[in-house]
């Protein structure tokens, strides 16, 4: 996808579109979740901090991030990619790689798919976004970059050497800046001058990564297109934009990061045999606590009294600017039965279906326990973006009673 964030909100406000939009959280510590094109002429990039993107376009229109009107679109966009392929390995809420070889019987060759997918997001979504086509993942995804915004592009089969050899070493995935400075000091500027060293000079400038370095520079990558894999652990966590102090600043969060959990266990129909509580400090000092569950459980209120109780083993005498509740060991058995164990649905089990029914017509935010009255309840897909870019969720103080 374009600028996705961006784009979202240019398509939501026109009063947006054709403007230097910046979609960011907090101005000190918050950074750029994206940038519309037409301020990155300036210099702004995702991933920079907002204090520095705010120097560089004062005139910028800094839109606050509205994570579920962007899950609600990554949803469309991936639902229209499962029609063309099972074969989906999303990167992030905005990117994926899609296997088509099986496809082109039913939906012609690869730039007929990858238009089709274009105008079909273009239409039902009105988003833009841009598609690269390619043998191998490594080249797709250049591909995809070179045709932003809005276009396609297709590496014929065979060709991977003379495409990638003009561009810089950058490219190469796996050459950060010290990697770059390295390469350029021993004459390599471009992929096509990695791929005409001799494999052996490489290993021995590069070490380990000479090898990796060489097969990308000839095109050689084999790995395959892998559909999201069996979660491990399910989890949900905060950074806050202000650091809180004391146990009744951090209960109010472990109670909703302990729900989404809930949701989520039950969504996948799976239930942990393990919580888990992490903790991080203002001084960026990271501590965990966890304990394994007398019985399976997908109950959030259950996980919620249970990272309570950890949250009791933390020393809190400390600012903690992040808290996260986790669910691990994971498994769809309910563990051995009691002799005298209740037969059917309990009744904790009930409400949760009753509640789940209600947010799967009604959204998350059509019923919260009432200390949650407020909160803009998150998807995972939501959380997932502000954990990958550092997005601080604000901090709101514990209701009274």
């Amino acid at each position: 996808m374009d600028a996705f964030y961006a784009s979202v909100e240019q398509r939501d406000d026109p009063r947006l579109r054709g403007k230097p939009v910046i979609v960011g959280g907090h101005p000190t510590r918050g950074v750029v979740l994206a940038a519309s094109y037409e301020v990155r002429p300036f210099g702004v990039r995702s991933a920079m901090p907002m204090s520095r993107a705010v120097r560089l376009a004062p005139q910028a229109i800094v839109v606050s991030p509205r994570f579920t009107a962007y899950a609600d679109a990554s949803d469309q966009v991936f639902g229209i990619f499962e029609k063309v392929t099972p074969l989906i390995e999303p990167l992030s809420l905005d990117e994926a790689f899609l296997d088509v070889t099986g496809s082109l019987n039913l939906f012609g060759p690869p730039a007929t798919i990858a238009r089709q997918l274009r105008a079909s997001i273009a239409r039902e979504v009105e988003l833009p976004c841009s598609a690269g086509i390619a043998e191998a993942k490594f080249e797709a995804k250049i591909a995809s970059d070179l045709a932003k915004p809005d276009g396609q592009r297709e590496v014929p089969a065979g060709t991977s050497r003379e495409f990638l050899a003009p561009l810089p070493i950058s490219r190469l995935w796996g050459v950060g800046p010290r990697t770059e400075e390295h390469l350029k000091a021993v004459g390599l500027k471009t992929i096509g001058d990695v791929a005409a060293r001799a494999l052996p000079d490489l290993e021995r400038v590069l070490g380990d990564s000479g090898r990796h370095l060489w097969e990308l520079s000839q095109g050689i990558d084999d790995r395959p297109v892998v559909p999201d894999r069996e979660a491990k652990s399910i989890g949900a966590q905060d950074t806050f934009e202000e650091d809180v102090m004391g146990r009744d600043g951090l209960v109010h969060q472990l109670h909703s990061q302990a729900l989404r959990v809930g949701r989520r266990l039950r969504r996948a129909k799976v239930k942990a045999r393990v919580v888990q509580l992490s903790i991080k400090y203002s001084d960026f000092t990271l501590i965990t606590r966890r304990r394994t569950l007398d019985e399976p459980t997908d109950d959030g209120q259950t996980l919620y009294r249970e990272a309570c109780a950890l949250l009791d083993r933390v020393d809190l005498r400390r600012p903690v600017r992040l808290t996260g509740v986790s669910a691990q060991e994971l498994g769809q058995g309910e563990g051995q039965l009691g002799l005298f164990a209740p037969q059917g649905p309990t009744r904790t089990d009930k409400l949760n279906r009753a509640i789940d029914a209600i947010s799967s017509k009604f959204g998350t935010a059509a019923i919260v326990t009432a200390d949650l009255a407020g909160d803009a309840p998150e998807s995972e897909e939501e959380e997932r973006i502000r954990r990958e870019l550092g997005a601080a969720r604000p901090k709101k103080p514990p209701a009274s009673s």
